[in-house]
């Protein structure tokens, strides 16, 4: 039987970024496939929550840019720019790209395997964040790390999640 775990989903917007940074700062963790991570004690009983940026499918850091320095260059383009549509190009490095080309969503969940419902853990993220989750609910993870692995990282992980999540 699959392991379940309690998780929020945003989509990807200038807001969700915009209030990440607010919150929470720069990330405590980037990587190479793009994903920038938060660590913050704001879950149900004080449990530590993971805050995930997904990347894109197939992502690449934009030339010019090591992955250390995308969030940087993000913020300071929306900050300088917070009414920008979302086609917006954000220029980074060598290039410019629109947020949706780089980060496909946000998920939240607790970092260490927390017995958490699904309920208090948006309503907990929300009040952390002042962003309400598009999606809430519980997933597989473990599918969802073969899933990515299996295909290189060519799979939208957002899309899974939310198809996880409305089942």
């Amino acid at each position: 039987m699959a392991d379940l775990v309690a998780t929020t989903l945003w989509t990807i917007s200038p807001p969700v970024i915009i209030a990440l940074d607010s919150v929470f700062g720069g990330p405590v963790d980037s990587y190479v496939n793009g994903s920038q991570v938060w660590l913050s004690n704001d879950g149900p009983n004080t449990a530590m929550l993971e805050w995930r940026l997904h990347p894109v499918s197939k992502y690449r850091t934009p030339e010019g840019l090591s992955h250390y320095d995308v969030w940087e260059a993000v913020i300071s383009a929306i900050s300088a720019n917070p009414a920008a549509p979302p086609e917006f190009q954000i220029p980074l490095g060598k290039e410019s790209r629109p947020l949706a080309e780089l980060w496909e969503g946000l998920e939240c969940f607790c970092a260490y395997g927390e017995d958490v419902e699904p309920n208090p853990l948006a309503q907990a993220a929300q009040s952390a964040l002042g962003i309400e989750p598009d999606y809430f609910g519980l997933v597989d993870h473990e599918a969802l790390g073969a899933e990515f692995e299996r295909s290189g990282g060519a799979v939208n992980l957002v899309s899974l999640l939310i198809g996880q999540l409305r089942r």
